[in-house]
């Protein structure tokens, strides 16, 4: 535990740092947001509660120490989803094998994206007539490429760290795209049947380079009277992710329950979660995941509090609930969550589907 203990110490005082040096720079407290979103059903059933549970291929997203847990000589996943009634689509993939007895590399690739936007601009021909062949379309779309490597530790029996490198490109069809890297570091630590976790999320901050095609949109944004945009960079703050769960047998060694606690910690000011302050906001996770044999799951998890202003201007408090199942058969496992469960517009909802395979 001491050496747990140094670690986030040291991870800790890296974010602070790091986002205090960043703390006059125009830095959006919600930047490359589509990072945050999640991968695998297994996750978004326990809302996202998985920073000392994560323990295969996912690994590469949720935490890189986790992917020293892997049983198998590959494993395989891939998730699709959609968001605002199929309008955004979020599709993931990834794959990781071990290195040798002690480290285990993997691959992922994340793609959020709006497709057939209409480009009106050409809507009026020279004669001022409307066309509707003269109607373009563009996506506007984000992608990561994630680089993993995780390592059990050598000084520590049941220590695993990792690291994430990671490359993003976002692109507003020819107006604007961006390039942006950053690494994530990670740790796990098993205890007495405890499980904790820690989660450095750009740890180094993220930079994207903003590059805009302003000679495509220069006339249209006169005419509106707006802004015309110039190359920037968007700087990402780190976040901090702790987590803790234990696994109880309730029957027989047959059903067992797994809760489990997840913190994110930022540093870019004041959010709207549980818990906040000028220095660092706190938003809890809790996640709970029942089991029969290993073979069927089912999953319950609570998050995303807020206080939602009302058409009087006073509060309310609300939260987001999720569920999800899954099915283990042999090597293949599938899952499947409800999310955005806690809206009130039946557009937001989402439901999820996971497959992920082991062979070797």
């Amino acid at each position: 535990m001491k050496q747990l203990i140094i670690i986030f110490y040291f991870i800790a005082n890296c974010l602070l740092t790091t986002a205090d040096c960043f703390s006059q720079i125009s830095a959006p407290k919600y930047s490359n947001e589509f990072l945050a979103i999640g991968v695998g059903a297994r996750a978004l059933g326990m809302s996202n509660v998985q920073v000392a549970l994560v323990n295969d291929v996912t690994s590469g997203y949720w935490n890189p120490a986790g992917l020293v847990n892997i049983k198998n000589k590959y494993e395989i996943s891939l998730m699709h989803s959609e968001y605002f009634a199929g309008i955004a689509k979020y599709d993931y993939g990834a794959f990781a094998t071990p290195i040798d007895s002690t480290s285990y590399l993997a691959v992922s690739v994340i793609r959020f994206g709006v497709d057939d936007i209409p480009d009106t601009r050409f809507l009026y021909d020279a004669n001022g007539a409307i066309n509707y062949n003269n109607i373009r379309y563009f996506s506007a779309a984000d992608y990561a490429f994630l680089f993993t490597y995780a390592r059990k530790a050598p000084f520590i029996e049941g220590l695993n760290l990792g690291a994430n490198f990671k490359i993003i490109y976002r692109s507003v069809g020819n107006f604007a795209n961006a390039w942006g890297f950053g690494i994530d570091v990670g740790a796990q630590l098993e205890h007495k049947g405890w499980k904790f976790g820690l989660m450095g999320r750009d740890i180094t901050t993220t930079f994207n380079a903003w590059s805009h095609n302003t000679e495509l949109v220069a006339e249209t944004y006169k005419l509106t009277g707006n802004e015309i945009p110039e190359n920037s960079i968007e700087v990402t703050l780190p976040k901090l992710l702790l987590g803790a769960g234990k696994e109880f047998n309730i029957y027989q060694e047959k059903i067992s329950i797994l809760p489990a606690i997840d913190l994110d910690l930022t540093f870019d000011g004041k959010r709207n979660v549980l818990l906040k302050s000028n220095l660092v906001s706190i938003d809890p996770h809790l996640g709970f995941e029942l089991d029969y044999k290993k073979i069927v799951f089912l999953r319950f998890g609570v998050g995303n509090y807020q206080r939602i202003k009302d058409y009087d201007h006073s509060t309310y408090p609300d939260v987001q609930p999720n569920f999800g199942i899954g099915v283990k058969i042999s090597n293949f496992t599938i899952d499947y969550a409800l999310t955005d469960i806690g809206d009130q517009s039946e557009a937001l909802f989402s439901n999820v589907f996971s497959l992920k395979v082991a062979f070797n």
